[in-house]
């Protein structure tokens, strides 16, 4: 799932016209649940200004450049300046388009620290303006799902979401997500999720709006 052992290099950070929220801005929380996953979730301060139609726009053209302060950025690159590292569209629907059975192939690292490497590609099972689910998988066996939740306000948009890793399989659930799962998936590295998902999610207001309208 988490590729500790190829040889990625971390791209120079960008350097940003605004300050990414802090962890504190966000209620988060990590627990492990009742089959002995661990539930990371996030209730992300109100995205001012942006519309749950702008973020499943994003979800679907989040490949392409970005103009910031005159200068041509990749988007991905500005969504998190620091850890993320490269994105792309490896399976489309049939008639090309970005929704359910699309697969993204993502590649970052937490931190900026490379012993959190994440190198996975993720299959779309939902992509609307209610909300974007996608899986990570091996051999058909589910090892890690997000969830997003986009909800409209008066002056924004309500964001949640929560990553669950580990094996909900019964005969072999409690022992892989007590003893392996810990191996590939830090609690650590758990935490350093947050801190990304709190950032990254907290730069929409600040790109988002404008580059929606731009391309409309």
């Amino acid at each position: 799932m988490f590729n500790l052992f190829k040889k990625t290099h971390l791209l120079n950070p960008r350097t940003l016209p605004w300050e990414m929220k802090p962890l504190s801005s966000a209620e988060t929380k990590s627990e492990i649940i009742s089959d002995g996953r661990l539930k990371l979730s996030i209730k992300h301060e109100l995205l001012k200004n942006v519309t749950p139609e702008m973020i499943c726009w994003w979800f679907k053209n989040i490949e392409g450049e970005i103009i910031i302060n005159g200068k041509s950025f990749i988007r991905y690159h500005i969504w998190h300046p620091i850890d993320h590292i490269s994105v792309n569209y490896v399976k489309r629907c049939s008639n090309g388009s970005i929704g359910p059975g699309t697969k993204i192939h993502i590649t970052e690292a937490l931190g900026g620290n490379l012993r959190f490497l994440t190198d996975v590609i993720t299959t779309v099972e939902k992509l609307d303006t209610t909300g974007f689910r996608h899986v990570h998988k091996k051999f058909g066996i589910t090892l890690a799902e997000m969830d997003y939740k986009f909800t409209q306000v008066e002056s924004g948009t309500s964001y949640e979401n929560n990553l669950t890793v580990g094996l909900k399989i019964p005969i072999i659930r409690y022992f892989f997500n007590r003893f392996l799962r810990p191996l590939f998936y830090t609690n650590t590295q758990g935490q350093a999720w947050l801190k990304h998902n709190v950032e990254e999610v907290g730069n929409f207001q600040y790109f988002l709006p404008e580059l929606y309208r731009s391309n409309q």
